[in-house]
């Protein structure tokens, strides 16, 4: 079984910057492969970016939704077992819960963004963007 943990969430201004970052505990190892999604209120949960275990020990393919493509970084420090979105130039749609999601083994172009590829979740949390 594995746990994720959010953090970082909170209220910015437009422009601004936040780190979230997810916190993995219990039977997790530099395979796994791990998301973030966001949904905000009365919207689907959409995709946002991904780090894919690609079969090698430390090589990882990365993938982002359009949307945050140039402003969003995902990273991994698999010694802390805990995976990044670093967060800039934030605009108020960015505006979600987000959620980390993890599963053991790889992504795939076709797969990493469908939530229900995902077997473990955090809670969730909030970014608000003001304007």
């Amino acid at each position: 079984q594995v746990q994720l943990v959010e953090s970082g969430g909170g209220l910015v201004q437009a422009g601004g910057s936040l780190r979230l970052s997810c916190a993995a505990s219990g039977r997790t190892d530099s395979s796994y492969s791990v998301g973030w999604f966001r949904q905000a209120p009365g919207k689907e949960r959409e995709f946002v970016a991904a780090t894919s275990w690609n079969g090698y020990s430390t090589y990882y393919s990365t993938y982002y939704t359009d949307s945050v493509k140039g402003r969003f970084t995902i990273s991994r420090d698999n010694a802390k077992n805990t995976v990044y979105l670093q967060m800039a130039s934030l605009k108020p749609e960015d505006t979600s819960v987000y959620y980390c999601a993890a599963l053991q083994g790889t992504l795939y172009s076709s797969s990493y963004h469908s939530a229900s590829n995902y077997r473990y979740w955090g809670q969730g949390t909030q970014v608000t963007v003001s304007s």
